[in-house]
């Protein structure tokens, strides 16, 4: 096992996708979640001595271990930012769980222990929640901090075959100088919506604003295919198979007859949707084959399970997505212990951080800022 290099602090942990995806040169200082099955995950796969199971809210700084952690990661509820949710913004009940965590970051920066590099993950519609304030609230607090700030988004459908865009922001403290570029990266990690919310953020941030210079590699050497177990139960009677089909707009059943037609092996994943068409409410079963599954939910409801076809030898089969494919869409390796409910084993994922996409980061922006800094002190 490699030596331990570097130290974090990771909030809303749940299952620990971040440790993963740092891996073994990064030592956990605190791991912290609310939601029993996560953390009974969380301690199943790493153990429980570094994991508190606690409301934000009631950590203080006490609790806090006593060494300055290079990184703290904050994937907070995304629910009330979420385009597929209420909206209700930062100042709802889940999603303004940022609050409680920056008051410990800001705690922290105040007795001179302040994480060097703050890390916090959400959907990508904190950029417009309310207007593009919420996204200026974070970028604010971290810049009157101190720290050096920036954002991007990165999708995990260059690592995993899901289509999965998360907005990440990022703070540098003063004594790090990471990787940065003067101009906005390419236009998936710097999307107009980005660019906006930045345009409109206070000169005070804008000073201290930076762009990333490293950028993920766009190409990808695994499609959905990969992940899917062919013999895995569940498959729906061919009757219900043909309903789905029926539900689906015409290009797509067109799409679905020519790989049929071709005799080719594929696999497409599809999501239930209520649409309006010619003034009537209809369901329609929305589906793609282009490699890659949707973005995976939580399964609150009958529309956020996602389902996956697979076409083979001129037959088509349909079924839910299993709680081990939505793991490896996650990039969760195979020996990682989900839990047994299936619906909990989702939540998991559906409430996750890709793991690639944090190793990326670990590898181009964290490390890197985190050797030059050292370098420089001892010099």
């Amino acid at each position: 096992m490699t030596c331990a290099q570097h130290t974090f602090l990771e909030f809303f942990a749940g299952g620990g996708m971040t440790r993963l995806g740092l891996g073994d040169s990064w030592r956990c200082l605190l791991a912290n979640d609310l939601d029993p099955a996560k953390c009974a995950a969380y301690a199943a796969n790493f153990g429980a001595d570094d994991l508190v199971e606690s409301d934000i809210a009631a950590l203080s700084l006490d609790d806090m271990p006593a060494q300055r952690a290079d990184l703290a990661w904050g994937s907070f509820p995304c629910q009330d930012l979420s385009l597929a949710g209420a909206r209700g913004g930062m100042s709802a009940a889940r999603s303004g769980a940022f609050f409680p965590f920056w008051s410990l970051m800001e705690g922290l920066v105040a007795q001179g222990r302040g994480p060097r590099i703050i890390a916090i993950e959400n959907v990508v519609g904190l950029l417009s929640s309310n207007g593009g304030r919420d996204f200026a609230v974070v970028a604010e607090r971290m810049a009157r901090a101190g720290y050096a700030v920036t954002a991007a988004v990165l999708d995990a459908k260059y690592f995993t075959p899901q289509s999965r865009p998360r907005l990440f922001i990022l703070g540098f403290a003063p004594d790090l100088v990471p990787p940065a570029a003067n101009t906005p990266p390419k236009e998936d990690m710097a999307p107009p919506a980005l660019l906006a919310a930045c345009d409109a953020l206070p000169a005070s941030v804008k000073e201290r604003w930076f762009w990333l210079a490293p950028a993920p590699k766009t190409g990808r050497n695994m499609r959905l295919s990969d992940v899917i177990d062919r013999d895995a139960p569940d498959w729906h009677e061919p009757e219900h198979t043909q309903k789905l089909i029926s539900m689906m707009a015409p290009h797509q059943r067109a799409r679905i007859d020519k790989l049929i037609e071709h005799g080719a092996r594929r696999a497409g994943a599809a999501f239930r949707r209520t649409r309006q068409e010619n003034g009537k409410t209809v369901q329609r079963v929305e589906a793609r084959f282009d490699g890659l599954a949707g973005c995976l939910r939580t399964p609150a409801g009958g529309s956020s399970r996602q389902m996956v076809f697979a076409v083979e030898k001129g037959e088509v089969r349909s079924r839910l997505i299993t709680p081990r494919e939505a793991a490896r869409l996650m990039g969760l390796p195979e020996e990682y212990r989900l839990p047994a409910r299936a619906n909990a084993a989702l939540k998991l994922c559906g409430d996750g951080v890709c793991v690639p996409v944090v190793a990326w980061l670990a590898e181009n922006v964290f490390a890197p800022a985190l050797a030059a800094a050292k370098s420089r002190r001892a010099a």
